[in-house]
C-alpha cells in the first residue's frame, strides 16, 4: 500500500529550501550595477562614479608621450671618417731614401697595423710622438704626422685608414633581427639606418619601442615615429646602447567579457570599443550592455577636471560608466580612452541571477519533493 504524503512535511521541506537560497545566496561574477553605484562617494563610498560623456572623453584623454630630448635631437651626423677614442688606424709611411727611420734595410715603407687610439684620443708614431687623433679627419692625422717627420727624414709620404673600432661602435639588443655590437660607417650614421642594418624590428612595429642610451641621458620614441617624424631618426654616436622592446602595457578585463584575463595593448591608443573587442565583446546571454565599468586610479589634476572640481589632493579613485544602449555610446566608447592598468569589469544582466535563482528554487524544490515524498514522512 503507498504511504500517505504528509502536507505539512512539503510546505515544510519547500520553506526549508527557500531559507538556504535566501540567506546562502548564489554563484556570480562579481558585484552587479546596484552595488557598485552604492560604493559611489555619493553614497558614502571612496569612489567617484562618473558616467562617460564628451567633457569626461577629453580630460581623460591622456597618452604616454614618448620623444628624444632636445640634445639628442641637435646632435648633428658624425662624419663616416672622424676619428673617435677606441677606434683602430692603419700607416703606412714610405721614406725618400733607402735606410729610413722606420723602414728596414732594402724598403722604403713600413707599415704599421692596428694603431688604437686611447681613451683621450692620442696614438703613438715612432720618431713623431704622441699625436692628438680623437676628432681629426685621416687625411688631417696624415698632415701632423708628416709634418713632425719631415724634419728627420726626406719627403715622407703618410697614409692614414680608418678601421672600425670600439670607438665608432654601437651596441644593439632585444627585439631585433641582429643583436650585437655594430660599427658607424656611412651607411650607417642614423638610428633608423642602424636598426635596418640589425635586420630590423622582430615584433609588431605598432608597439615596437625603442631606447637609446647616451651616457647619462636616455631617450625613447616609438619604432613608427621614426618616420613619421624624421628629428627622431637621430644622429648616433659611439657607445650608444639601443634597445628594442614591445609595449608593456595592458589592462585587466573582468566580468561578463569573452575573456577574463590580463590584457597586453595591441596599438599606440586603445579606446573602450577596442578594448571590448579584444576580449570578445560583451557575453550575449549573460551581460548587461548598461553596465560596462573602467576603473583606475586617476592624478588630482585630471579627477578635479572631470568632477569640475578644484579641491582633489592626491589620487583618486574613479569609476566610469558607458551605458552601450544610449544612442551615441558607442561614439563615447570609440572615443574614452583606455590607460595602462585599467580594470574593464562588465556586470551580469538582472535577468541572469534571477534565471540561477529560478534554476535552483527548481532543483531544490524537486529535491524537497523527494525528500517529502520518502518513506516515513
Amino acid at each position: 500500500m503507498k504511504p500517505l504524503v504528509n502536507p505539512w512535511a512539503k510546505c515544510v521541506a519547500l520553506f526549508l529550501v527557500m531559507s538556504m537560497v535566501a540567506s546562502c545566496g548564489l554563484p556570480r561574477i562579481g558585484p552587479n550595477k546596484r552595488e557598485i553605484f552604492a560604493g559611489s562617494v555619493q553614497q558614502e563610498g571612496d569612489a567617484f562614479v562618473v558616467s562617460v560623456n564628451d567633457r569626461v572623453t577629453r580630460a581623460t584623454a591622456v597618452v604616454p608621450a614618448l620623444g628624444f630630448s632636445e640634445a639628442f635631437m641637435s646632435a648633428g651626423v658624425i662624419g663616416s671618417d672622424t676619428i673617435s677614442a677606441g677606434d683602430m688606424l692603419g700607416l703606412t709611411i714610405w721614406e725618400n731614401v733607402d735606410d729610413g727611420l722606420l723602414s728596414g734595410a732594402g724598403l722604403n715603407s713600413t707599415t704599421l697595423e692596428e694603431v688604437q687610439v686611447d681613451g683621450a684620443g692620442f696614438i703613438f708614431v715612432p720618431y713623431a710622438g704622441r699625436l692628438k687623433a680623437a676628432g681629426n679627419t685621416p687625411e688631417a692625422l696624415r698632415r701632423v704626422i708628416t709634418e713632425r717627420l719631415q724634419d728627420q727624414t726626406p719627403d715622407p709620404q703618410v697614409q692614414v685608414r680608418r678601421l672600425a673600432g670600439d670607438g665608432a661602435t654601437v651596441s644593439l639588443v632585444g627585439a631585433i633581427g641582429g643583436q650585437g655590437v655594430f660599427p658607424i660607417e656611412r651607411p650607417t650614421r642614423t638610428l633608423s639606418a642602424m636598426l635596418a642594418q640589425a635586420g630590423g624590428v622582430t615584433i609588431d612595429p605598432e608597439i615596437a619601442q625603442v631606447t637609446v642610451i647616451r651616457g647619462q641621458h636616455t631617450g625613447k620614441v616609438w619604432f613608427q615615429d621614426l618616420y613619421r617624424n624624421p628629428r627622431f631618426d637621430i644622429a648616433l654616436r659611439g657607445g650608444d646602447r639601443i634597445l628594442i622592446e614591445g609595449d608593456t602595457r595592458s589592462f585587466t578585463a573582468l566580468g561578463a567579457t569573452g575573456t577574463q584575463s590580463r590584457v597586453p595593448f595591441e596599438s599606440q591608443t586603445l579606446s573602450g570599443v577596442e578594448a571590448l573587442a579584444q576580449v570578445g565583446g560583451l557575453m550575449s546571454t549573460t551581460a548587461d550592455p548598461t553596465g560596462v565599468f573602467i576603473l583606475r586610479n586617476e592624478p588630482a589634476d585630471i579627477a578635479n577636471a572631470v568632477l569640475g572640481r578644484n579641491d582633489l589632493q592626491g589620487e583618486q579613485r574613479m569609476i566610469y560608466v558607458l551605458d552601450l544602449t544610449k544612442p551615441n555610446a558607442l561614439f563615447m566608447a570609440r572615443d574614452f580612452a583606455v590607460r595602462d592598468g585599467d580594470t574593464l569589469y562588465v556586470t551580469e544582466a538582472p535577468f541572469t541571477q534571477w534565471s540561477r535563482t529560478i534554476s535552483a528554487l527548481t532543483g531544490s524544490l524537486t529535491t524537497a519533493s523527494s525528500l517529502a515524498s520518502a518513506p516515513g514522512l
